[in-house]
């Protein structure tokens, strides 16, 4: 699962989750295949411009079990413009895999 934020709500507990700091190379060859849980369409162009997959909006109740894998992007600097494609000037992406146990 692709997402753009984390909450202990997400986890059924008690639950152990690790986080794994990834280089985009690494987050691209994860993303391969993953759904979307992003839940802003400007987010989702630009996480899906910068994984190379396709990353569509979707607002969804997520709920990690034991096993799971997400890929969080969690985005850096500042704010995104309405309808960015791309990230603006002074912004990163810091990508984190979360392994839920």
């Amino acid at each position: 699962m692709i997402l753009n934020a984390f909450s202990i709500n997400m986890l059924s507990l008690p639950a152990r989750a690790s986080f794994d700091p990834l280089a985009v190379d690494e987050a691209r060859a994860l993303a391969a295949g993953m759904a979307s849980a992003v839940g802003h369409p400007d987010t989702a162009a630009v996480f899906a411009a910068t994984l190379g997959v396709p990353v569509p909006m979707n607002r969804a109740t997520v709920r990690l079990a034991p096993g799971d894998v997400a890929l969080v992007g969690q985005m850096m600097g500042p704010r995104l413009p309405e309808g960015a494609t791309s990230l603006p000037e002074g912004a990163s992406i810091a990508w984190v895999r979360v392994t839920v146990s």
